[in-house]
């Protein structure tokens, strides 16, 4: 079982999040990580090959990354538009608020009436898209593992891929009770409930131990 680490915070490069996980006693490699910078890179390159001059609002670190990928800077009217999330808010140990790339986006369309032609990010399935094209996956042999129903298993839904929910983080169990009552009387429901509920990681690789 491979697995891979995604985000929605394109603040940070690939190496900073490895260093990262190394702290934590985790060691991944490159090919482990997926962040929005690099679904960004990914769509850029795929529906405009031709692209090598960018625009971009961003911090050193993404700056970095897509100066990895071979991009240089440029701005002129009416080019593509493309955000890399909805986040409104960046979590922060800090009692201030954080305004992240959702909010960005709205200044823009206030100031402008244009909206991005594409917002990457969970719960966009593109990363996963990418992640199936970069391992030659299915979207049913992907278990896309997350603590946020309205953008990590909502991710797995669009992508067509398994939802797991793990109540380690923001979403309580009562929340998943009441989007999972919520989808069996609406044909249309705000959310989709997950495929499954585990209390952590740690249940469910118990569990995939027990499957193996």
């Amino acid at each position: 079982i491979g697995y891979s680490f995604l985000t929605n915070n394109p603040t940070k490069s690939v190496a900073d999040y490895l260093a990262k996980l190394e702290g934590m006693g985790i060691h991944a490699t490159e090919d482990n990580m997926y962040t929005t910078s690099l679904a960004a890179i990914d769509y850029i390159k795929k529906t405009w090959p031709a692209a090598r001059r960018l625009f971009m609002l961003g911090t050193p670190s993404m700056v970095t990354q897509f100066e990895k990928a071979g991009f240089d800077w440029w701005a002129s009217q009416g080019i593509p538009y493309v955000a890399t999330n909805p986040d409104r808010v960046c979590p922060t140990d800090q009692p201030v608020i954080l305004v992240d790339c959702g909010s960005l986006q709205k200044c823009i369309e206030h100031a402008t009436g244009r909206r991005p032609d594409i917002v990457l990010g969970k719960p966009d399935p593109t990363m996963l898209q990418g992640i199936m094209h970069r391992h030659g996956l299915a979207p049913a042999e992907i278990a896309m593992v997350g603590d946020r129903i309205y953008t990590d298993t909502a991710m797995a839904h669009n992508a067509g891929a398994v939802g797991v929910l793990v109540l380690s983080g923001e979403t309580t169990l009562e929340t998943a009770e009441a989007v999972a009552r919520d989808a069996a009387v609406n044909p249309h429901p705000a959310f989709y409930p997950p495929d499954l509920v585990v209390r952590d990681i740690r249940e469910l690789g118990d569990w995939l131990l027990a499957c193996r």
